[in-house]
């Protein structure tokens, strides 16, 4: 058994619930309607002392996300000693419950490991041994024994198919849940590596690209100095700007990945003009309560401008150039959503993309979303897209804030 899972311990408490019901009522089917004059005194204390060991596991298996096999060996250690006393007081070798020392084997085969399962396959052939040794003869009364050992063995097999049936859904859905966080742990080591390989080859690349911009904004300047009509040499500020900028960020590229500088937070307000300074054609329109002065960590500020980017790109596709931004702050959570006015999308297919290089954009790379993921990830928040009325499409998020993110 997973020493990080303690499924099993509950499923042996649900279990072990079903079995402290069954002999309560055999006791009683037995020494009533029945008459078989059976010790009544011993059987009860066993069946209250499995009651009472159960109602302790489980308070203790609520409160506990892990188990070790050892701890889940103990718990069937505490089922066999049980088992045996009450076959041993009940018929010995003559009793048909006797085989469901077999269950506890099946159990412990399906659940622990090798060495463990094969320290309860002892335990239960030791404790059938004991209880056909030291067991008292089972007292048949007027009825006959054959007719009466049948009996026991319809009800046994019965009793077997549904601790069976109920161990093996439960299992069986167990397993499946691991392998859904399996598939997607796997999907997020994928994605990570491609991240680091990715942020490999941009450090890489940010050293070619930094002397190139760098004439790029000098070649700007001078253009911008020699030029006497307003409105190109306003665009030529424009441009400079833009340089600027991408100077700006090829330097953080190429920067230590423990450059303080990296994990500085920035602004909402200031995202947004940065933002605008690269998408000067788009209306964005923004709730009047939006926290601009709230700071934010780098990567929280990437996500909101992938967003706005990708809204943006959905818009012009439609001739409709317009985004609904709304940002709020509720119980220490960043809550925000992109309105954009594109073709929308197929409800049935929705998805946003989590995994690198997975585009819905012909010209698109694949990277802001996946990365933009991580980060939701990292934050442990959430991210969804829904359709808009009308058209387009509404992508929303909630990230907790952390200390100091904080409005100045």
């Amino acid at each position: 058994m997973n020493t990080s899972d303690a499924s099993f311990l509950r499923t042996l408490c649900s279990l072990r619930w079903l079995a402290t019901a069954g002999q309560a009522a055999t006791i009683l089917v037995a020494t009533g309607p029945m008459q078989l004059d059976l010790p009544q005194l011993p059987l009860w204390a066993g069946v209250a002392a499995l009651a009472m060991f159960n109602l302790y596991a489980q308070l203790r298996v609520a409160h506990s996300d892990s188990a070790a096999s050892a701890t889940a060996f103990g718990h069937i250690l505490v089922d066999v000693t049980v088992l045996t006393w009450m076959v041993g007081w009940s018929g010995g070798i003559a009793n048909p419950f006797g085989s469901l020392f077999l269950i506890l084997i099946a159990l412990a085969a399906l659940a622990l490991p090798l060495s463990w399962t094969m320290a309860v396959a002892f335990t239960c052939v030791l404790g059938y041994v004991v209880s056909a040794t030291f067991g008292l003869p089972l007292p048949y009364g007027r009825y006959d024994p054959l007719a009466l050992h049948m009996w026991g063995m319809a009800a046994n097999f019965l009793l077997s198919a549904v601790v069976v049936l109920v161990f093996s859904t439960r299992l069986s859905l167990s397993l499946r849940e691991r392998e859904r966080e399996i598939s997607t742990l796997r999907e997020r080591f994928a994605r990570n590596e491609g991240i680091v390989a990715l942020a490999t080859h941009a450090a890489s690349v940010a050293h070619e690209l930094n002397t190139p911009l760098a004439t790029m904004t000098l070649l700007a300047d001078d253009v911008a100095d020699q030029c006497r009509q307003p409105e190109l040499r306003e665009d030529l500020d424009t441009l400079r700007e833009l340089l600027v900028q991408c100077h700006e960020r090829v330097l953080a590229l190429a920067a230590p990945a423990d450059n303080s500088s990296l994990s500085t937070p920035v602004a909402v307000q200031d995202v947004l003009e940065q933002w605008r300074l690269v998408r000067p054609t788009i209306e964005l329109r923004r709730n009047d309560d939006a926290p601009l002065r709230l700071r934010l960590e780098p990567g929280v500020g990437h996500l909101l401008m992938v967003l706005l980017n990708n809204a943006a790109d959905a818009g012009e596709r439609t001739g409709h150039p317009q985004i609904d931004l709304t940002l709020r702050v509720e119980h220490e959570q960043l809550h925000g959503e992109v309105r954009d006015y594109g073709p929308g999308f197929d409800t049935a297919k929705a998805m946003l993309p989590g995994t690198l290089f997975n585009s819905g954009k012909p010209d698109g790379m694949g990277v802001g979303l996946a990365l933009s993921h991580a980060t939701v990830e990292r934050l442990r928040g959430e991210l969804w897209m829904l359709p808009a009325e009308g058209s387009g499409a509404r992508v929303g998020f909630r990230l907790p804030l952390s200390v100091k993110e904080a409005t100045i």
